[in-house]
């Protein structure tokens, strides 16, 4: 099973960099579990960035997913996971929600980086 945080989702979406990294996760729906969380993220960036019919447009491609939603007792794991690694409140929740789901993590943001069960990859700058 795989999880990707918002950060590999925008990269897969926009084509950057690292683009190619991820889409074997982000493309494997049947491998895929989607924090609503990250659906929260990466709408609120591809509106700001792109619209909200391109939004939209990677929503759909997120819903293929199985779509967790965060209860009670994924938020408390969360906070642990957050004393215990020091992660912030969002990046804790999606790892509390791999980590729940025996999933990998796929991600190119840093707060990750050394964690168990998790696929990082340094963010590049795109080429100009």
């Amino acid at each position: 099973m795989n999880v990707v945080d918002s950060s590999g989702w925008i990269e897969y979406f926009t084509e950057g960099p690292n683009s190619s990294f991820f889409a074997g996760a982000i493309e494997n729906v049947d491998e895929l579990i989607v924090p609503a969380l990250a659906i929260y993220e990466v709408f609120k960036w591809v509106s700001r960035e792109r619209g909200e019919t391109q939004a939209l447009k990677a929503i759909a491609h997120m819903q293929l997913g199985e779509v967790v939603d965060l209860d009670s007792k994924l938020a408390i794991y969360a906070a642990r996971l957050s004393l215990q690694s020091k992660l912030p409140m969002a990046d804790s929740i999606v790892y509390a929600t791999a980590r729940t789901h025996e999933a990998k993590l796929w991600t190119q943001d840093d707060d990750f980086e050394g964690l168990d069960d998790v696929k990082y990859i340094a963010k590049k700058k795109a080429a100009k």
